[in-house]
């Protein structure tokens, strides 16, 4: 494979997903959902050409996978076994398992790696407290996590642009409601799913 071709399965699954936002957006749910699970398999095939730690790409594709609409499972143990070698003890590298964990019902490991987030930066912080209230079935405190996200998203000019950054708040809701904890997204800029 050419040395930059990870770069550029990259820059699709972005476009996927920034087009799949604007989909949403528009009330056009199904093209969206085709347009993430699009997005999902380049952040796939993106991670598998790109060096062994751009943790970042296992995170793109289990968001785009859970908001694909479908159980993400396959992914989701993709992720877990691409990421049981690996000793990195990185922020992205903790979402993602953490995300993965969620998605495959395992609760305790969920909890686990969220909380391995605590100390990180803001928005690693503030996901990693929605994915343990999620794991710990915390209604209350999920929902306070996902306002939170939203009031961070909410502050940003990315969204005009179609930057793709709706997506943690957008994936969590998905995951809270196959758990019958959704919170329900109230603003302006991000679209229900």
């Amino acid at each position: 494979m050419p040395p930059h071709k990870h770069q550029e399965l990259l820059t699709a699954a972005i476009e996927h997903e920034a087009e799949a936002q604007r989909d949403l957006l528009g009330g056009h749910l199904e093209t969206a959902r085709a347009e993430f699970a699009a997005a999902a398999e380049l952040y796939r095939q993106s991670w598998e050409a790109a060096h062994a730690k751009a943790f970042g790409r296992l995170v793109g594709m289990l968001k785009a996978a859970v908001l694909a609409g479908g159980d993400a499972a396959s992914e989701s143990q993709y992720a877990r076994e691409a990421l049981a070698g690996a000793d990195r003890d990185s922020p992205t590298a903790n979402y993602a398992r953490a995300i993965a964990a969620l998605i495959a019902g395992d609760d305790g490991d969920a909890e686990a790696w969220a909380a391995r987030l605590a100390g990180a930066p803001d928005a690693f912080a503030r996901t990693g407290e929605a994915i343990s209230a999620l794991a710990a079935h915390d209604e209350a405190r999920y929902a306070a996590a996902l306002a939170a996200i939203v009031r961070d998203f909410e502050q940003r000019a990315e969204h005009l642009t179609g930057v793709a950054i709706a997506d943690t708040a957008l994936m969590l809701e998905a995951l809270a409601g196959r758990r019958g904890m959704a919170a329900g997204l109230e603003s302006p800029v991000l679209p229900a799913l």
